[in-house]
């Protein structure tokens, strides 16, 4: 069995006693928009003896959620076929990952982030070792870690900040120096709990 295979058997698995996140839960304060706005990421894991996934870390200059780290993906646009269209094409605008390099296994469990984005996972298999080419406006860097270090339970950290006055519970991941947390951490502990593999 291939690894898109195994991948695509866990995802079309039922759900159904799987302790699965829907999203962050509550608003910014009332500024998440009421209607959510359609996104989608790639969750690119490379066919190894050992997978990886491959994420960035945003530049330092951006507007939002500058210096965190990320899926390759974005918002929806009305020229996108579907989640699918939308991710392929976010991952080679941001890193230039082909799309045709992408062996689509299927899609992961929707998450609603805080700020109102229905996010879609979608989730690729991708030779190892690409020449990928991070835009520099909006990607610092592109790394990669095993994926069975991001699906081993005991590296899933529950953590809690105060922001604007409220107490905003959110899943934390280390990885050597980096902090993956947020939105981005909450989706790879949904996989987590999805992808167990058998």
């Amino acid at each position: 069995m291939t690894l898109a295979d195994r991948l695509r058997a866990a995802l079309t698995r039922d759900a159904g006693g799987l302790d699965l996140m829907a999203g962050d839960g509550g608003d910014l304060d009332g500024q998440a928009p009421d209607t959510p706005i359609p996104a989608a990421v790639l969750v690119p894991v490379t066919d190894r003896t050992e997978p990886g996934v491959i994420l960035t870390q945003r530049t330092a200059s951006l507007r939002t959620h500058a210096g965190q780290i990320a899926f390759p993906g974005g918002r929806i646009d009305p020229g996108d076929r579907d989640a699918v269209a939308a991710a392929l094409r976010e991952a080679e605008e941001e890193i230039g990952l082909p799309r045709e390099r992408v062996q689509v296994a299927g899609t992961a469990d929707r998450y609603r982030t805080v700020t109102g984005f229905d996010v879609t996972p979608v989730i690729g298999v991708v030779p190892p070792d690409l020449a990928l080419r991070p835009a520099e406006a909006e990607v610092a860097s592109v790394f990669e870690v095993p994926l069975g270090f991001l699906l081993d339970h005991a590296n899933h950290v529950r953590a809690h900040m105060d922001w604007r006055g409220r107490r905003r519970d959110y899943w934390e991941i280390a990885w050597g120096e980096r902090r993956i947390w947020g939105a981005t951490a909450a989706m790879i502990v949904n996989l987590a709990r999805r992808l167990r593999w058998t």
